[in-house]
């Protein structure tokens, strides 16, 4: 297959996350689409189905029912929300730990400190990515999640880009300042939420951060750079210049970014992959086999 030599920059970065806001498509056309991709002209760049831990049997039912996950299991991301408890989570993974057509490639959960908090989960044996808050909560996130890498085990950091009910949009300082404050701890990281489109924009009437943006952010962040240097590069909204900058990543640059920046979870997968497409940062249409 023809690829741009920027290509590898945006494999298997998006994660699909058709069930959850806005998206909400139910679990059964979700497994059903996300099956589909697996073979269509972007499978090279979407991640695992991310799902509801609470969700983990009837995940499985609809798994056991379709023939494709035989010869490549179904992979998985389980859920629970920050604040929620964490035995769902414990109990979908031991639900489908042995099932054959579903791989669970992860588990995510929201930090918090204590006894009763997301450390429980290490002892599922499984890589697990951590949501923190802002703040002093972020620091505190931060360092216990370092810690956790110290001794081996496999934790990556994540951050909410766009608004909810509970959470403000985060802006070009903020984004900026996790950023900065994850690259100085050496933790990989993750995104979710908002970073549907490649350029820094407002979509009815919103702002959203742009996924060139943090793409660039983070090789900045890589070099040194600092919040006040990241929120200037998280607040460009010239698609031309965001491109040409891009376009001139080497693999070596690629790779670096994406230990650092892992994937996002994205509830129209295809949103932003089209787009890339648009801007002739990943394959067209016509190259794909």
């Amino acid at each position: 297959m023809s690829r741009t030599p920027f290509a590898p920059l945006f494999d298997h970065l998006v994660d699909d996350a058709a069930v959850f806001p806005p998206g909400l498509a139910p679990l059964d056309v979700a497994v059903r689409e996300h099956l589909d991709r697996r073979s269509g002209p972007y499978a090279a760049h979407i991640g695992p189905l991310l799902v509801p831990a609470t969700s983990a049997a009837e995940l499985a039912a609809l798994a056991s029912r379709d023939e494709r996950a035989v010869a490549q299991p179904l992979q998985v991301g389980l859920i629970v929300r920050p604040g929620s408890p964490l035995e769902p989570l414990l109990d979908a993974v031991d639900l489908l730990r042995d099932d054959p057509r579903v791989l669970v490639t992860a588990a995510e959960l929201g930090w918090a400190d204590g006894p009763t908090g997301w450390r429980r989960a290490l002892d599922l044996g499984i890589p697990l990515v951590v949501e923190v808050g802002l703040g002093s909560d972020q620091e505190s996130g931060l360092d216990d999640i370092a810690h956790a890498v110290d001794h081996e085990h496999d934790v990556t950091a994540k951050f909410r880009t766009g608004a909810t009910p509970a959470w403000p949009w985060p802006d070009e300082t903020t984004l900026a300042g996790f950023l900065d404050a994850v690259v100085l701890r050496g933790l990989p990281f993750k995104l979710t939420g908002g970073l549907h489109h490649t350029v820094r924009g407002d979509q009815a009437g919103h702002p959203t951060h742009g996924l060139l943006n943090v793409l660039l952010a983070t090789h900045e962040a890589l070099d040194g750079a600092e919040t006040r240097e990241l929120s200037r590069e998280l607040a460009r909204h010239d698609t031309e210049v965001l491109v040409t900058a891009v376009s001139s990543l080497g693999t070596d640059d690629a790779a670096r970014i994406r230990k650092s920046f892992t994937a996002y979870g994205c509830c129209g997968v295809l949103d932003p992959l089209t787009e890339l497409e648009a801007l002739g940062l990943i394959p067209t249409k016509e190259t794909h086999p």
